[in-house]
Order: structure tokens, then C-alpha cells, then sequence
């Protein structure tokens, strides 16, 4: 079977519409579209009776009412994060007042890296640092109700703390932000990393989930196949922004001109990011070289 990248853009539901999706999930999509956000945040329910709720969302009074009436005459034990953007997690609280559940998942909001000096972070805007967990979960913790277990996966990259959890009883992963149907991932520094998404889709390959629940967007399908279409398709963007540097272009904005032709201009300014985050770790790597440390004003040019 090819790995070409092919995307799913057809919405996955109405806003706030509860749907079961398949025996152990229903999902909710909240009122919250955008160019990044896609038609809304996916809000998972996890079981029956005892449930747990995967990203909450945003803190939307319909979003929440809709959450709490899909789980009514049932118990809501936990209260799962993947990472802290604005579009996932800040309804944890609303949920945990409204349920007395408790909230596990990522750990608070940090950047990948260190803030350089006289860098600022454009993206504190979109970062949830209300956020506080019952209890962090690491790389194999795991949380469980009656017929459903959930296990923490750290997928780094798109955020530093971002997690996956794994639901092994129907070999499903929801994947967050980090693997979607619908779109590429924005992978932005300092709260992303590049590198280290690159080495959380090599840990993906290899494993056996065969259906991912996205942050956005419909369901993967055939997520190694596509996976390995990811991991293609952010060389084939590292090996476009390598020519231009050849071809003389030196700046973020040059590149992006010439490598997103057509682009939204919404979303000019993501690709921007993505081109820095891809830069970044080319210096790293010694692939592509600057004065001093990358910044998204820098001149760049081939190693």
C-alpha cells in the first residue's frame, strides 16, 4: 500500500452532538472551529457507569453542559489531558467542580526549551497555565473502570508534555494533537520541538493500535500506514526548506512564500513556526547553519 499523505477532511459531527463511535467511546465535538482547531475539539467518554473523559476542551458553557448531560446518571472517576492548549484542557476544572473527578494526564504547561534571550514566546496566548493535574501521569501509568484501561503514552513534539493513552481492550490510541486525520501537526518552538516529534512518530510506527482518536478531525485509519506518511512527509519538507536555502532564500518568510504557495493566510503564520521548528533542528543537526542561535528573525543558510 502506498504511504502518500492523504488528509480526511469530512466533519466528524455536529457541535455537541454525543455520538458512540464504537462500544467503549462516544465522542463530542466542541463549538470551538478554526483554522487550527478544524471543525472543533474532539471530547472522548470512555466507558459506561464509570467512565472517563479524555480532553475536555475549552471552557465553553455549552461544551461543558454537553459533557455533563452525556455522562448524566453515571460517574465520571477521571478527567484526562493530552497537553495544555487552550483548546483541550482548561474544562478539566469545570468538569472536575461539576463531578468530583480527578485529573490525571500531562503535566503543567513547559516549553520544550528554554526561552532564548530577548526571545519572545508567541504562543503564550494559546497555552493553558491554569492547568493543574490531580496527578501526572508518565510513560506506562495507566487509569481503569469497569471493561476499559487507559495508559499514558508520551508523544512529545507537538507540546513538551503531550501524552497519548493507549486503550488496549480495543487496540485504539487517542492521539491528541499529535497525529490527526484531518492536517499536518503544528510543531512550533519553544513549545514544540521538532526533533522531538520526528522521534514520537518513530515510536508510533512500530506499534500495534490499529484505530487513533484525534484532538480534531475524524478517526485514523490505518495509522502505521499513515504514520509512516507523516514521517515522509517532514522530510520532504526539511529537504524543500534545504533547496530554497541552496537557491539563496534566507529568511523565514522567503521560504515560506516559496514552499506554501497558496496557503490560507491564516495560516501563514503556522508555517512560519513550522519552518522555524524544521530550521531549529537542521542546525542541530548540521544540516543548515546561523549566526548565533535560530530565532524566527535569523538568516539562515545551508550548512
Amino acid at each position: 500500500m502506498s504511504d502518500d499523505l492523504t488528509f480526511d477532511t469530512s466533519p466528524p459531527a455536529r457541535s455537541e452532538e454525543c455520538v458512540r463511535v464504537s462500544p467503549l467511546v462516544r465522542r463530542i465535538v466542541a463549538s470551538n472551529p478554526g483554522p487550527i482547531t478544524f471543525t472543533g475539539t474532539c471530547s472522548y467518554i470512555v466507558g459506561s457507569g464509570n467512565v472517563a473523559i479524555i480532553d475536555p476542551g475549552p471552557d465553553i458553557p455549552g461544551h461543558v453542559g454537553a459533557l455533563l448531560d452525556a455522562v448524566r446518571n453515571e460517574t465520571v472517576t477521571h478527567i484526562l489531558v493530552t497537553h495544555t492548549h487552550k483548546d483541550h484542557s482548561p474544562a478539566a476544572a469545570a468538569i472536575k467542580a461539576a463531578t468530583g473527578a480527578t485529573i490525571v494526564g500531562c503535566a503543567p504547561h513547559r516549553s520544550a526549551r528554554p526561552l532564548f534571550s530577548g526571545e519572545v514566546n508567541t504562543l503564550e496566548a494559546s497555552s493553558d497555565k491554569d492547568y493543574e493535574p490531580d496527578r501526572e501521569l508518565r510513560e506506562g501509568d495507566a487509569v481503569e473502570g469497569p471493561g476499559w484501561t487507559l495508559q499514558a503514552l508520551a508523544t512529545p513534539g507537538h507540546m513538551a508534555n503531550h501524552l497519548a493513552f493507549v486503550l488496549a481492550e480495543e487496540k485504539a490510541l487517542f492521539s491528541g494533537d499529535h497525529v490527526m486525520a484531518w492536517s499536518t501537526t503544528v510543531v512550533a518552538p519553544p513549545d514544540g520541538s521538532m526533533s522531538e516529534f520526528m522521534a514520537s512518530l518513530d515510536k508510533l510506527k512500530g506499534r500495534e493500535e490499529s484505530l487513533y482518536w484525534p484532538g480534531h478531525g475524524g478517526p485514523v485509519q490505518d495509522p502505521q500506514r499513515f504514520v509512516r506518511a507523516l514521517l515522509h512527509h517532514r522530510r520532504q519538507r526539511e529537504a524543500s526548506i534545504l533547496n530554497r536555502l541552496r537557491a539563496g532564500d534566507r529568511t523565514i518568510p522567503e521560504i515560506v512564500a516559496a514552499i506554501y504557495q497558496g496557503l490560507n493566510p491564516a495560516l501563514v503564520g503556522a508555517a512560519g513556526l513550522s519552518v522555524f521548528a524544521h530550521l531549529e533542528d537542521m542546525v542541530a543537526r548540521g544540516q543548515a547553519a546561523v549566526d548565533g542561535l535560530p530565532a524566527l528573525d535569523s538568516e539562515y543558510r545551508p550548512a
